[in-house]
């Protein structure tokens, strides 16, 4: 009886090893085949992780048509002008919007909100000859006197006063020329390459750089538009800004008591046309009639950006030009729902544990991605493209929540949206411990 007990169990161990060495042989026929195959997996892995907006030649070929009917349809004062979605930063309308300009005073709107951010509008600030040895158009303060940041910030963005400028920028910079650092380091974070800063107020300036080059005090067209979403849509005192900026007058005095000072706002497009939230106007001889502002109605909300927009005696030039352009907006464009559900099948695994939790058949995990509407300004014809990004297989180990891939929305080659595609579980991978303790517990029962 206890020879045939010890036989059975010798049978038990004998084919627990023919399992064992079965799956082994299994497991690494398939790494064999794994192996052979990864260099063309990651020629395609490496072609999505490395995928980069494309642009079909379609894409480009709208985007230049857009242009040419826009510049033959509107016709502007301005030598560069942008009308863009506050929404998206999308330019809808653009004429040599990407050339670099001297923008004059329109430059103030980013003093504005670097002083909001980096200041307290109650801190007292005392003025230096410099600041006080500034040109026309100013507040008149003088050297020693001292105000409220808040008091400069009307004076400033009111009545364009030059001083006013120089005298917050050395406050929260320590200098014009660390002021004009945090302007051209907040300029590239918000995405304005094309834009160089001198000084705090837009008087006409230029530097020469290590290399020997010359630098002009300028931005374009399309960055400016950019400069004034980030100031009502974007910053953390967005709503500080605007309210200084909507204000019709103001008064207020020196912190002694000692002198008293009027502001009245001298931006007429507040009370052109209904919804206008904000704007700056600018003027010097080389940069002509300036302006940036912004339009909020039936939903949209529009930035007009002008440069070079006239000279005396064009002075009105640009309020017939931001209200071409703003209207243009208006009438043309409306919110659509460009978002379009993508069907997604579970991907394959490869080298991963099956669902079923045994060593034969394929690995494959769910995939889902956040379903929203998808709101675009559109106009007649536009038509918004999906592109979705996927590889044909994923490696194991895969973990949870983790990205596969993306869901991308173009609108003439320009990237309008992107959802990240994200695996519903976790796959384990199949290595030879787990073939091992998968045994075990066969031989276990």
């Amino acid at each position: 009886m206890g020879r045939r007990k010890r036989g059975y169990k010798k049978k038990i161990l004998a084919l627990a090893a023919c399992i064992l060495l079965g799956a082994a042989g299994e497991y690494f026929a398939a790494s064999e085949q794994a192996y052979a195959a990864e260099g063309e997996k990651r020629v395609k892995e490496e072609a999505f992780t490395e995928s980069k907006p494309f642009l079909t030649e379609s894409f480009v070929e709208k985007q230049e048509k857009g242009k040419n009917e826009n510049s033959t349809n509107i016709q502007l004062y301005a030598r560069s002008a942008v009308l863009m979605d506050a929404d998206s930063g999308r330019v809808l309308f653009g004429k040599n919007e990407q050339e670099p300009m001297p923008m004059a005073s329109t430059t103030k709107i980013m003093t504005c909100i670097l002083a909001l951010e980096n200041g307290n509008m109650e801190d007292p600030v005392t003025v230096s000859s410099y600041a006080a040895g500034q040109p026309k158009v100013h507040l008149g303060m003088h050297e020693g006197q001292t105000f409220r940041m808040k008091d400069l910030l009307y004076s400033l963005m009111l009545e364009s006063h030059n001083d006013a400028a120089v005298a917050i920028a050395e406050h929260i910079g320590g200098s014009v020329e660390g002021f004009a650092a945090m302007m051209n380091r907040k300029a590239q974070d918000i995405g304005c390459f094309d834009t160089f800063f001198i000084t705090p107020n837009g008087l006409d300036a230029s530097v020469t750089d290590d290399k020997g080059n010359t630098r002009v005090h300028s931005t374009t067209a399309k960055d400016l538009a950019r400069i004034m979403k980030y100031c009502i849509e974007e910053s953390e005192k967005k709503e500080e800004f605007l309210e200084i900026t909507r204000t019709a007058n103001y008064f207020f005095t020196d912190a002694e008591g000692e002198g008293s000072y009027s502001c009245n706002n001298h931006n007429a497009f507040l009370t052109m046309m209904d919804g206008a939230l904000s704007g700056k106007t600018g003027f010097t001889n080389n940069a002509g009639y300036c302006y940036v502002g912004a339009l909020r109605r039936e939903g949209k909300t529009f930035v007009v950006a002008l440069l070079a927009c006239g000279w005396p005696n064009n002075k009105t030039y640009k309020w017939s030009d931001t209200r071409k352009l703003m209207a243009y907006g208006l009438e043309n464009y409306e919110y659509q729902n460009v978002y379009e559900p993508v069907g997604l099948e579970p991907l394959v695994v490869e080298g991963g544990v099956p669902g079923n939790g045994k060593p034969y058949g394929e690995a494959y995990v769910g995939l889902s991605m956040k379903e929203e509407e998808l709101n675009i300004l559109l106009k007649d014809g536009e038509k918004a493209e999906k592109e979705v990004l996927l590889p044909d297989a994923l490696t194991a180990p895969v973990k949870g929540g983790s990205v596969a891939g993306s869901v991308k929305y173009y609108l003439e080659g320009e990237l309008l949206k992107e959802y990240p595609i994200v695996v519903d579980g976790d796959v384990e991978l199949m290595d030879f411990p787990w073939i091992v303790k998968y045994i075990w517990k066969l031989y276990a029962l």
